[in-house]
Parts: structure tokens; C-alpha cells; sequence
């Protein structure tokens, strides 16, 4: 566990632990306020966010990024992250391994940030965070708590981009943590 933003950035930019840092660019820890009420934890990053070292910043953050704006919510308020730092090939999901050969950053990043809200984004989100029993669908806009976090499951925003249906949902829940966090 890193006890300094200083000391997990220079190990995250540094490490070599897994496969993923073979084909990256950059590393992309994360973005925003790091003080943030609420987090929000994608999968991994895209090829957009391995050149530009930025979560959320392809096609499936422009999305985000509006209704982002459409509910309120400011970029620059909010904490981004993802469960693997380096862009697994052709955007396939983590690995098990991956996953959990970053997880101590992430577990940093969460206590560095002490969040309120954690939004998950997405099935690998989801089972890297609160266990593999849990599924997208059926835990969806549904508080859990764990170790006195909320935790606010909803769909991963490039979801979205392939079943327009599911907006509706991911704009419910942004609503919710707007009204949550007021």
C-alpha cells in the first residue's frame, strides 16, 4: 500500500509486473480531484487513454462526459480510475492476473481518495471490486456497501455506445449519486 500520490505514481509509471506493459504508451493511473466525494472505476484503458494517458478520454468518455454534464456532475470533481493501468491488446477485458496484479494500486488510489461513493463501471469493475458473484444486470443501480463505502453499480459507458436502451439506466444512477452527494 502506497502512503504517498508521489510514491504510487512513480511505481505505477515504473511497473513492469505484468504483460500489459509491454505494448503501452503510458500508464494511465487516473484522473480529477483527489479529494473526490465520488470515484468512479472503469475496466482499462482504451487506445485513446494509452496515448494521451488519460482515462475516459475516447468515445466512450465523450458519452460519459455528457451526461456527466447533463446531471451536473464536473469532471474536475470526481476521481477516475480503472482496474488495470495499461491498455489490455485490443481492448479486450483485464485478466484475472492483470487485475489483480494492479489491484494494490487501486486499493491506494481508494484509500489516498477516501471516496463516499464508488461508482463501478461495468462487469470488470464490478467483480474486481465486490467479488466475482456479483453480475452487471442483476446488482445495476443498487447501493451496496462494504467497509462503510457505497458502492453504485452501473453500466460501463461504451456499453452504452453498443445498446443505446441502457442510457436511460447509466443516466438513473448518475442522477442518484447526484442526489446523494447534495
Amino acid at each position: 500500500m502506497y502512503q504517498t500520490w508521489e510514491e504510487l505514481e512513480q511505481e505505477c509509471n515504473n511497473c513492469t509486473k505484468c504483460k500489459l506493459c509491454n505494448n503501452r504508451h503510458n500508464v494511465v493511473i487516473g484522473t480529477g480531484n483527489k479529494n473526490a466525494k465520488v470515484m468512479f472505476i472503469g475496466e482499462g484503458p482504451g487506445a485513446d487513454e494509452d496515448i494521451q494517458g488519460i482515462p475516459f478520454v475516447g468515445k466512450a468518455g465523450k458519452l460519459m462526459d455528457k451526461a456527466f454534464e447533463g446531471v451536473g456532475i464536473k469532471r474536475e470533481e470526481v476521481y477516475i480510475a480503472n482496474i488495470v493501468k495499461c491498455r489490455p491488446p485490443n481492448n479486450r477485458n483485464p485478466e484475472y492476473e492483470e487485475a489483480d496484479t494492479c489491484k494494490e494500486y487501486l486499493d491506494s488510489q481508494m484509500k489516498l481518495i477516501n471516496p463516499e461513493i464508488i461508482v463501478l463501471l461495468g462487469s470488470v469493475a464490478l467483480k474486481n471490486i465486490l467479488g466475482k458473484e456479483y453480475g452487471i444486470t442483476a446488482s445495476r443501480g443498487k447501493w451496496i456497501e462494504k467497509d462503510g463505502i457505497k458502492y453504485l453499480p452501473t453500466f460501463h459507458p461504451a456499453a452504452l455506445l453498443r445498446d443505446e436502451s441502457k442510457k436511460i439506466d447509466f443516466w438513473k444512477d448518475l442522477k442518484e449519486i447526484v442526489n446523494y452527494t447534495k
